[in-house]
């Protein structure tokens, strides 16, 4: 059992390929962030991310020769200059790092559970426990240089209750009961998601050469703002106190390090993906009416962006298609 003689599943398949498209858009923003870093304690972890995005192409790669698969596009040195000037501050930069390392601890235990070769089973374990560590020493330094953005810290009432009546759910009529530990914490996450999010929306809205990429980024950065409206004035109305946005300080730069399609599947992939998993963890979660309501108008403006750059990505003709099977309608 798990021998490698034994055919990938198509999960597998699909699975080891969005990792081979994941790992080298993340190899390119790494090559680039390790080139214009400042800090060394920032570059120290970048370099071991680069390490690690290399290392991992090269093993998804010989399982796709192996299964005499077509090895992905992905993105290559075409997609990044690596004698640009600097375009984020160090800060923004481990930031950035933090979220893609998020991001993996999402895929990757995601992907395992499903592996039943040898190979994809190591590979996805050995990324996790990378990840696992790298994580941990990014949560570390970004503390220790205070710009970690922590949930707030609000008084609890510790009294074992339960909800007796219908009205505990009611938010939109006046007469709301006050916001509970998840639902501060939701409002808190999505918050702190939006104000990254945007941050890189605006960067590079900056950097894109393409009319509509340009256009479609400056579209996030207006819809965020709007996100960010919504939840600043209910933890304002909540009187809650909430961190202040991080240093997502970024540089005028006359050339961009970024191609247009790097930056695009980005946003469709970092961005989107985690924008999703917290509407959808918080609209489950969160049980007072007004905030589902937010909830909800969020994730349908959130839907309409991303879904509009999913088919800019189309009509730009830079989606690469996942492998299917052969047709088989005759």
């Amino acid at each position: 059992m798990g021998e490698t003689n034994v055919g990938l599943t198509s999960t597998e398949i699909s699975n080891i390929w969005s990792s081979y498209l994941k790992s080298s858009m993340e190899l390119r923003f790494y090559q680039y962030f390790y080139e214009t870093t400042h800090d060394m304690e920032v570059k120290t972890i970048v370099e071991k991310m680069v390490v690690f995005s290399e290392k991992s192409l090269n093993d998804l790669k010989d399982i796709f020769l192996k299964e005499n698969l077509t090895v992905p596009l992905g993105f290559t040195e075409k997609d990044v200059r690596l004698d640009v000037e600097k375009v984020f501050s160090d800060t923004f930069i481990l930031y950035i790092c933090h979220d893609i390392s998020m991001l993996s601890l999402i895929t990757y235990p995601s992907a395992l559970p499903d592996c039943t070769r040898k190979d994809t089973i190591d590979y996805f374990q050995g990324a996790i426990q990378f990840t696992l560590q790298l994580q941990k020493e990014i949560t570390n330094l970004m503390l220790q240089k205070g710009i970690f953005l922590k949930s707030p810290q609000v008084a609890m009432d510790h009294t074992i209750d339960m909800a007796g009546e219908i009205k505990y759910l009611n938010g939109l009529f006046g007469g709301s009961r006050p916001v509970n530990a998840a639902e501060i914490a939701n409002l808190s996450r999505i918050l702190h998601r939006a104000r990254f999010s945007k941050m890189v929306l605006l960067s590079f809205s900056k950097l894109a050469s393409d009319k509509e990429v340009k256009q479609h980024f400056s579209k996030g950065v207006v819809a965020l703002n709007k996100v960010l409206d919504t939840l600043e004035d209910t933890f304002n109305k909540e009187n809650i106190p909430y961190s202040a946005s991080g240093d997502f300080n970024f540089f005028e730069v006359k050339n961009s390090p970024f191609s247009d399609k790097l930056m695009l599947f980005f946003v469709n992939t970092c961005l989107g993906m985690f924008c999703f998993i917290m509407i959808n963890q918080a609209l489950t979660s969160s049980l007072r009416s007004d905030i589902v309501t937010k909830f909800t108008v969020i994730s349908n403006l959130m839907k309409k962006f991303y879904g509009k750059g999913l088919l800019l990505t189309i009509t730009e003709k830079w989606l690469e298609q996942p492998p299917q099977v052969f047709n088989r309608k005759g």
